[in-house]
Order: structure tokens, then sequence, then C-alpha cells
């Protein structure tokens, strides 16, 4: 079974995106801000996946996943990023930093959420 952290401040987001996950058969965590989700990654051991929103309450997206890399070096989770943040820059800086792949909200319904996930992560 696959694990995955989401985090994301938007509670009803959060929600649902997990449902999303969980009825795909994933073991879903989630946080809604950065110290959540250190923590949740300090008590739960390894994710597979780290999904994250780019605009959030005390750390950025792009923050968090360099965050990641530098608190859990051995960390095999591979970040992807889910934000309504659609720039050229924003994607350019979120796969700088080591985020596998960019998902616009707006641009997917949520079990398409799923779909692309899934395969981001197989290639």
């Amino acid at each position: 079974m696959m694990k995955l952290l989401l985090i994301d401040d938007d509670q009803f987001l959060r929600d649902m995106y997990a449902m999303k996950f969980t009825e795909s058969g994933y073991k879903v965590f989630t946080a809604d801000r950065a110290s959540v989700a250190f923590r949740e990654m300090q008590q739960q051991g390894d994710f597979d996946v780290v999904l994250l929103d780019m605009i959030m309450p005390t750390m950025s997206g792009i923050e968090i996943i360099k965050a990641i890399k530098e608190q859990f070096p051995d960390s095999k989770a591979k970040c992807i990023v889910l934000s309504n943040q659609g720039q050229e820059s924003d994607i350019n800086a979120a796969k700088a930093a080591g985020a596998i792949g960019y998902i616009i909200k707006a641009e997917v319904v949520p079990s398409e959420v799923v779909e692309r996930v899934e395969k981001l992560i197989k290639e």
C-alpha cells in the first residue's frame, strides 16, 4: 500500500483529495502546514508520495520540498505539487527544488489528480 502525505491548508480540498486517494488504495496522512508535515514524516516513517500546495502559511511549497530534502535526506518520497499557481516560473522553481511533477488544480477534477500522481510516480 502506497503511503501519501497530503499538505494543503484548505481543509475542504485536503479532505476531498484524501478521500479520493484513500478510495484508490492509498494510506493517506494529511497536514495543514509544514510543521505538521515534518512531524508526520518523523512519526510515520518514509512516504512514497508527498503531494503539496504551493501557497501555505509559514512555508511555501518550494521551501517545504527543500526542507524535506535537507531534514530527511534518506527519504524516497516523491514530491508532487498540486496548486493553482500555474506560472512557468512556479513550475520551474518547484522542479528545481526537487518536485517530480506539477499539477494545476483548476485543470483537473479530483479523480484525475489520482491518475496524474500515479502516472508521475511510475515515470
